[in-house]
């Protein structure tokens, strides 16, 4: 049975209902590797087995009834800790949220237990879930199944963990700065950062709180480009609310891949790029164009200085409103204090953490015109092939943020410079699929973005799917 380990949910699935595969067997056999390989790694750390198994065999005597509960009947899965489901906590790696505890499941987790999923499971995040890397003072530090010295990414790392160590069958994260993407490449996995809301998010947030938040998003991390597809056409759609007037028609990848008008982002001084990232991005490209695809390395839909800092404002004041009020309070004091005439990127940061709703929606105003940047860009473009993090996965590194550094080509690169990779899509509301592209020399995974126009979600992961097909696929880590 050591292929189930690291098979698709789709493939589960259809194991399943073809009745080769019991739902209590399956899982009892991940539940047996999360006993074997999970204390190592640390990646799930709220378990709710027993629940599951109860789930598991009625999902068995529904399909020996004739019943079918939807495309993912019986298939074990875990989730990222930060969303809601009933009975277990909801800390965001907070402490002082330790004892919030969800009284319902978010609607992302509804809807994915009416696909039949069965739940048994969360996985850990970083504080606020705001780093490349997992760990708080709560649920301690997960590890890379690559290599445990290294993190795993953030803040969805407990998620792609999981699925490259072969521990669960899908993952649902969420991505505000590459928190999907960047866990997927540093693991190996397959991830999408949807459309904003297109997935609606209620039950994604700390508790009691129903807006919406600004650039963040929920999506899917999977073993297979057909999952991402399956996970999405789940979660997507209006909510209660919105769902009186509104109905969902995602388009899907029409166009064969000979017809594809590809752009490449290879490398950029905003944010350089090891040699080896470069790489395998030139390799996505290279397979692109050999399939056909005209492809262009030089074209590029936005001023990247302005789209980063319109994107890190923007960022910036959406992640400090998360904050607890005597840590925003903190930065303000700091604000206050900097020279007037500071105009270094890091003082452009603290003041954005506390901008004025004037100076928010200037930076709003300055996304719409980059978002129809964007689009005039995809009219003569159908995706743009670019790196998601400048190096593979680094060391573990919990030093205050602002001693850490990554080496880069040798040189000494500040840490968050890294989410201008992940900005290119979220600062103007676009999907992006992560997909794995091989080992660097360090034997370490690199996965690389497909960005594309709003609500092309299907056509990112359509075109995922045939270079998954040429190569660019899942391989499990060794000794999983």
């Amino acid at each position: 049975m050591s292929e189930l380990a690291f098979a698709s949910a789709s493939q589960l699935a259809r194991r399943i209902k073809d009745k080769d595969l019991g739902c209590a067997e399956l899982l009892s056999y991940y539940l047996d590797r999360v006993d074997r390989f999970n204390p190592d790694l640390n990646a799930i750390i709220v378990d709710i087995r027993d629940e599951a198994m109860t789930r598991a065999k009625a999902a068995d005597e529904a399909l020996a009834a004739g019943e079918d509960w939807g495309p993912l009947h019986g298939v074990p899965m875990t989730v990222k800790e930060s969303y809601d489901v009933i009975g277990t906590p909801t800390t965001w790696g907070v402490p002082e949220l330790k004892d919030s505890i969800a009284d319902k499941d978010a609607l992302s987790i509804t809807r994915l237990r009416g696909a039949g999923a069965v739940i048994f499971g969360k996985t850990n995040v970083p504080y606020m879930l705001s780093d490349f890397q997992s760990y708080n003072d709560i649920y301690g530090t997960t590890n890379n199944p690559w290599d445990l010295q290294r993190a795993p990414g953030g803040s969805s790392g407990g998620s792609a963990a999981s699925l490259a160590a072969g521990m669960t069958g899908l993952e649902m994260g969420s991505d505000i700065g590459g928190s999907i993407r960047n866990p997927a490449h540093f693991c190996g996995v397959f991830g999408h950062k949807p459309t904003w809301l297109l997935l609606p998010p209620r039950g994604h947030a700390t508790r009691g709180v129903l807006t919406p938040s600004d650039i963040s998003v929920i999506g899917p991390l999977a073993r297979s480009a057909a999952d991402l597809a399956l996970a999405v056409d789940i979660c997507a759609g209006p909510d209660e609310i919105a769902s009186r007037g509104l109905r969902l028609e995602l388009p899907k990848l029409t166009k064969s891949p000979r017809d594809l008008r590809v752009a490449v982002w290879r490398d950029d001084d905003m944010a350089p790029v090891d040699s080896r990232v470069a790489a395998r991005v030139d390799a996505v490209a290279d397979a692109l164009a050999q399939a056909g695809a005209d492809v262009d390395p030089e074209a590029r839909p936005v001023d990247a200085e302005h789209a980063h800092t319109v994107y890190q404002c923007l960022l910036q004041a959406t992640m400090s409103a998360r904050l607890p009020a005597e840590r925003y309070d903190a930065i303000a004091t700091r604000v206050e204090a900097l020279d007037p005439d500071d105009t270094s990127r890091g003082a452009l940061v603290q003041r954005a953490q506390v901008a004025r709703f004037r100076e928010w929606t200037a930076h709003s105003e300055q996304r719409t015109h980059l978002r129809w940047q964007w689009h005039a860009f995809f009219e003569r473009f159908d995706v743009l092939v670019a790196p998601i993090m400048s190096t593979s996965a680094i060391r573990h590194d919990h030093r205050p943020f602002g001693d850490r550094t990554l080496t880069v080509n040798g040189k000494q690169e500040p840490y968050f410079n890294q989410v201008f990779w992940a900005g290119l899509a979220s600062g103007a509301y676009l999907p992006a699929t992560v997909i794995p592209t091989g080992l660097d020399d360090h034997g370490l995974p690199i996965g690389v973005q497909l960005i594309g126009p709003e609500y092309a979600d299907l056509a990112t992961i359509g075109i995922a799917e045939f270079l998954e097909q040429q190569g660019f696929s899942f391989r499990p880590p060794p000794g999983y």
